[in-house]
């Protein structure tokens, strides 16, 4: 799933926990659970199944809460983000290496 499928929730504080949650709509269940990528800050992303009334019940240090991204556009299906993620022990880290080799394979270093 590429583009307007995929959303990111991103939690900011020390630990700065990341969830890249990749939902259609109809992949939402009646419970409001779905199918996703999550970085709790421990070293090992990991693909699984995450309830949005338990991101929206977080609260972080000084009062924040886990809020979506609006301004993430996905460039790569989940299973790359993870596979970067897993590689690197995090979805930021992992973001970051993507985009290096994109520039390189551009010629935009």
């Amino acid at each position: 799933m590429m583009g307007n499928y995929q959303v990111r929730f991103r939690g900011r504080g020390r630990g700065q926990s990341h969830w890249e949650p990749s939902p259609l709509p109809d992949e939402i269940d009646e419970d409001g659970v779905f199918f996703g990528l999550a970085d709790l800050g421990f070293g090992c992303p990991e693909l699984g199944r995450f309830a949005l009334a338990d991101l929206e019940g977080v609260r972080l240090p000084f009062g924040l809460a886990i809020e979506r991204d609006l301004h993430f556009t996905a460039s790569h299906p989940l299973s790359t983000y993870a596979e970067a993620a897993r590689s690197t022990g995090s979805i930021v880290l992992g973001e970051q290496r993507l985009r290096r080799a994109a520039q390189r394979l551009s010629g935009r270093d």
